[in-house]
């Protein structure tokens, strides 16, 4: 049989299958289901950085201040206090989780500032966690506030970060930057030891008769695979970084394209939350049982052999094929 190990962050899993921050996270008896069907990993329910800091409180007033004239601006933002876990109960549920289980517990961060929050990278490693992931989500609407300065700000805090843990750090980004093999470089030199690709920005939408704006929660699908398996074949050995692809992973065979990608891991949420925590286990066998049946060794062998390392200009090659696709269609 082949053997299905891989490394990430520094850390040697059982196979490629990680679950992926989301609400499955938030009661111990989850994840233990999840080590149970065999998940190699787990990523924390995000601790996000409204949460932490004490201004938020403040926040929340000059947000909604005036808007009892505007009923339908109300909407726009989040009610402070509906946030599940406060940071102190989520320190304490992520130290049962990881009472709980022999698997790696994987911390995880919301945010894009540094202030207080800091303190916080710091109590989850106190709290036992393998790892910590750093989701840098943010949606920039300063007219005035230029690309350059979003990503300076997010690799000092990346290195701000970095310089308070011990424990292995990967960065969750969002695909919408004008030069991702470039702010990729830079994290990683700013000491992010993994990149997750992608992190997905909510589409909120309107409700006509109400006038309201509906916050909108739709599960990823397969397809929305192409995207970081397209990057991550593209970055694969040219980033010295573990890389992990999330959002679109529904599959044994959406597993087999990201490791070929050249992915150490692949992260699972909306399968799990649809079909229930079991069908991780039904993934994993049909993962092994593909490998065998192509006669591979290992995960270590397939990783990588689909990206495009090899390629003198990744960028020619991107418009060679962008080419081809427009060419192949037949109405």
């Amino acid at each position: 049989m082949a053997d299905l190990t891989t490394t990430y962050l520094g850390l040697n899993l059982k196979n490629p299958l990680v679950a992926s921050a989301s609400p499955l996270s938030e009661k111990v008896d989850n994840v233990r289901r999840m080590e149970d069907s065999g998940v190699s990993a787990v990523v924390m329910y995000s601790l996000f950085e409204e949460q932490i800091l004490r201004e938020s409180l403040q926040l929340d007033h000059f947000l909604n201040y005036g808007t009892e004239s505007f009923a339908e601006a109300l909407t726009y933002f989040p009610n402070m206090g509906r946030y599940t876990l406060a940071p102190d109960i989520y320190i304490e549920t992520l130290h049962r989780i990881k009472q709980a289980v022999s698997i790696p517990v994987i911390g995880s961060l919301n945010g894009v500032s540094t202030g207080g929050w800091i303190d916080y990278a710091r109590k989850i490693e106190q709290a036992g966690a393998d790892a910590l992931e750093l989701n840098l989500y943010y949606l920039p609407t300063d007219p005035d506030l230029t690309s350059a300065e979003i990503e300076d700000t997010y690799v000092q805090l990346v290195s701000d970060v970095r310089g308070t843990l011990k424990i292995p750090l990967a960065v969750k980004l969002s695909p919408f930057f004008t030069a991702l093999p470039n702010l990729a470089r830079r994290i990683t030199k700013a000491g992010a030891d993994g990149l997750v690709l992608f992190n997905r920005f909510y589409q909120p939408d309107f409700d006509l008769e109400e006038l309201n704006v509906i916050p909108h929660l739709v599960l990823s699908t397969s397809s929305e695979l192409r995207l970081p398996l397209r990057w991550v074949a593209l970055l694969y050995g040219r980033i010295p970084t573990d890389f992990a692809i999330t959002s679109g992973v529904h599959t044994a065979e959406d597993m087999i394209k990201s490791v070929m990608a050249g992915a150490s891991v692949t992260m699972v949420a909306s399968e799990m939350l649809s079909k229930g925590i079991g069908r991780a286990a039904e993934m994993i066998a049909d993962y092994q049982k593909w490998l065998d049946e192509k006669e591979y060794v290992s995960t270590q062998q397939m990783k990588g052999s689909m990206s495009q390392q090899a390629v003198a200009d990744p960028a020619a090659f991107e418009r060679s094929n962008y080419m081809k696709v427009l060419n192949s269609y037949q109405s």
